[in-house]
């Protein structure tokens, strides 16, 4: 069993969200994780200037890509508000 099948689902996906903040900080935002609804489909928040950005769904679509890869269970990842 490698280190990654030891960690629980949020762990996993508090993993991803780790790798991709420092982008995120550099222009100023960040993100957090909401909550993950029935083992497959997680919600996050984009905050500060990545809240409101014009590129969010760019953002959104590589937070969705990274979480995906480190978490196959997971189908959907949402943006909330």
């Amino acid at each position: 069993m490698t280190q990654s099948e030891n960690l629980s689902l949020k762990e996993r996906v508090l993993h991803s969200i780790d790798k991709i903040r420092p982008y995120l900080l550099t222009d100023g935002g960040d993100i957090e994780l909401v909550d993950i609804q029935d083992e497959s489909i997680v919600n996050i928040r984009l905050i500060g200037a990545c809240g409101d950005c014009q590129y969010s769904h760019q953002t959104m679509a590589g937070v969705a890509e990274a979480i995906k890869k480190d978490s196959t269970e997971i189908l959907q990842v949402n943006l909330v508000l």
